[in-house]
């Protein structure tokens, strides 16, 4: 059974920094072979509307960011630790969302792109809050 665990949420001011997890487990050996991504809804919208973020292959050689995160965060991963981390910096209350972590696995470089656009993950987490106040 794949499970993802999102940490690292909470509240901070604007101009303040969080750092996101997502442990991924249940899936064997299989570290190096997923597409990974964050993605975060708003207070009152509807899932449906959860705006991509970043995302990577654990692979390498793939990585995506989203409109509203270049230049201020950065996707990484530890795959020792079958974690992926989203650094988030220069925060601001736009940025406010419940942040959920997405997974594939058993995939290709050339399927994050694809799989972010069509929101089409087989793993979701439970997603972490993030509140930033001005």
């Amino acid at each position: 059974q794949v499970q993802l665990i999102e940490s690292g949420g909470g509240s901070v001011e604007t101009g303040g920094s969080l750092r996101l997890s997502c442990l991924v487990s249940g899936d064997g050996d299989a570290s190096s072979d997923r597409c990974v991504a964050w993605f975060r809804q708003a207070p009152e919208s509807e899932r449906e509307d959860r705006e991509d973020v970043a995302g990577l292959y654990t692979g390498g050689g793939a990585i995506y960011y989203g409109d509203s995160a270049k230049g201020r965060f950065t996707i990484s991963q530890d795959n020792a630790k079958s974690t992926v981390y989203l650094q988030m910096t220069n925060l601001n209350p736009g940025d406010t969302a419940v942040y959920y972590c997405a997974a594939n696995i058993r995939c290709s470089p050339f399927d994050l792109g694809p799989a972010i656009v069509r929101r089409q993950f087989t793993y979701w987490g439970q997603g972490t809050q993030v509140s930033v106040s001005s």
